[in-house]
């Protein structure tokens, strides 16, 4: 990618690319190609319980804890709150069918090559993600060895609040020990943009799943890439532009 042909940039926040510190990562749709899978092992326990979700459903709602989409589709389906026991159940089940393809899930074209890029500029590597489950977590290590340190990692157990709240992002803020205006975060669902913009942090979006690139310009991306190779391929030109920005 040229730098002629970057995406339009949509200023947000105070970030200024000279003060950038740290870059937070969204792992699944951005690290690892999962989100099929995950879409696949929702669409299949969801309607095992009776709770019969589109084959698109989990798309929609990508970002969110295990509770909180449980709860979504009992409410809709069932007409009220899923309880404990079913949340628990339900999201044991998912995560059982999820490792069944789990092995399928392959790195994201152009990640590690992003990732080598903000790692040489000496910037902090943070992975935000909604997952608590332990076997992705440890995918962090085996497809990206060296990259993370579990203690720069924030999943669903860190937080009382999931995306879209700010919560997530801003203990991943909290775990680098950097202000939001010395902060990027790579993001491709709007459950995550929404949560990282509304924590105050500059958001790029790419654009690995079924979705409008508008969809996520309208969450609040400041900048939407087509695919991670695209956004690792312009990183460079692309923090010039946002520093000429300023």
């Amino acid at each position: 990618m040229e730098r002629s042909d970057i995406p339009s940039l949509h200023i947000n926040n105070g970030f200024k690319a000279s003060g950038l510190k740290a870059v937070l990562f969204d792992m699944d749709g951005v690290l690892f190609d999962s989100m099929p899978r995950h879409a696949k092992a929702w669409v299949r326990v969801c309607r095992d319980h009776g709770l019969n979700i589109s084959d698109a459903e989990p798309y929609y709602h990508e970002g969110r804890t295990g509770d909180d989409t449980i709860d979504i589709f009992t409410r809709r389906f069932l007409g009220r709150p899923a309880t404990a026991e079913e949340k628990r159940q339900i999201y044991e089940e998912k995560c059982r069918y999820f490792n069944d393809y789990a092995e399928e899930a392959p790195q994201m074209p152009g990640a590690q090559e992003l990732l080598t890029k903000v790692r040489d500029e000496g910037l902090t590597i943070v992975v935000v993600t909604g997952s608590g489950q332990d076997s992705l977590l440890q995918r962090l290590e085996h497809g990206y060895h060296g990259f993370f340190r579990r203690e720069l990692v924030v999943c669903s157990h860190d937080t009382k609040r999931g995306k879209p709240a700010p919560d997530p992002y801003l203990m991943g803020l909290k775990k680098a020990g950097v202000a939001a205006s010395e902060a990027v975060v790579i993001e491709n669902a709007p459950l995550g943009v929404q949560a990282a913009v509304a924590a105050g942090i500059f958001t790029v979006a790419v654009n690995t799943g079924p979705l409008d690139e508008r969809v996520l310009y309208d969450a609040g991306a400041g900048i939407v890439f087509p695919s991670m190779q695209a956004c690792a391929d312009a990183w460079p030109d692309f923090l010039s532009k946002l520093s000429a920005a300023h």
